[in-house]
């Protein structure tokens, strides 16, 4: 699997991203829901999923909330930056965060969309101690009951093929269909080139690839 950046930042961004949510809830008494949409908003959560050195490296996670809030605009009186951060729930819903992030290749608003800090903070007690990938099969089957499978998986669990199958009959890059079926990235915005390729190796229409809210079809409904 093809992760977010190479896993020799990984540690540094786990503890990072962990200092930076014990930091902004204990110290600062933000919600971690709300510095999330603040890091997302401000442009470094992009950065930070990218692996850019200078945000998972090169500052610690109190420095990061401080950036992040300032960069908002947002006027508060800054607690004294922590030196040792104890494992806290909210250490550790940043630390798994930062993992799932890299593991999964989503963005961070992606998900975001998907599941809130506080639904990560109640899977504390009983995720804590386990593994990673614990968490990351727990967190999908959540995003799996809370969203149906999109169309492009659909069509090609339909056709018999895998996703590296379908990618190389259809000259697309593996990492961008599988971003696709994630909902990763929006299909409806992918060149009509791909979208035709697609639509002839599955055998549909363009149409049935197409990804629509079910508020969009209810408003066309009432024209």
């Amino acid at each position: 699997m093809i992760h977010a950046y190479d896993n020799q930042y990984l540690d540094d961004a786990m503890k990072c991203l962990g200092e930076a949510m014990d930091y902004v809830a204990n110290s600062c008494k933000i919600k971690m829901d709300s510095f999330l949409e603040l890091f997302i908003g401000t442009g470094y959560a992009e950065q930070f999923a990218l692996g850019v050195p200078k945000y998972v490296s090169g500052v610690s996670g109190t420095e990061l909330v401080i950036n992040v809030i300032s960069k908002s605009g947002i006027d508060i009186d800054f607690s004294e930056a922590q030196i040792d951060y104890e494992y806290s729930p909210e250490y550790w819903c940043g630390w798994i965060l930062a993992y799932y992030q890299w593991y999964t290749g989503r963005s961070f608003k992606e998900i975001q969309k998907h599941i809130s800090m506080q639904e990560i903070e109640k899977l504390y007690s009983t995720l804590h101690e386990a593994s990673e990938k614990k968490f990351i099969d727990t967190v999908n089957r959540m995003i799996r009951k809370k969203n149906p499978p999109t169309r492009l998986q659909a069509q090609r669990k339909i056709s018999g093929y895998s996703q590296r199958e379908l990618a190389e009959k259809v000259g697309v890059n593996l990492r961008t269909l599988q971003q696709y079926e994630i909902r990763a990235k929006d299909i409806n915005k992918a060149a009509g080139a791909t979208l035709l390729a697609l639509a002839k190796v599955l055998g549909c229409r363009v149409e049935d690839l197409l990804e629509y809210d079910n508020s969009e079809i209810e408003d066309n409904e009432e024209v």
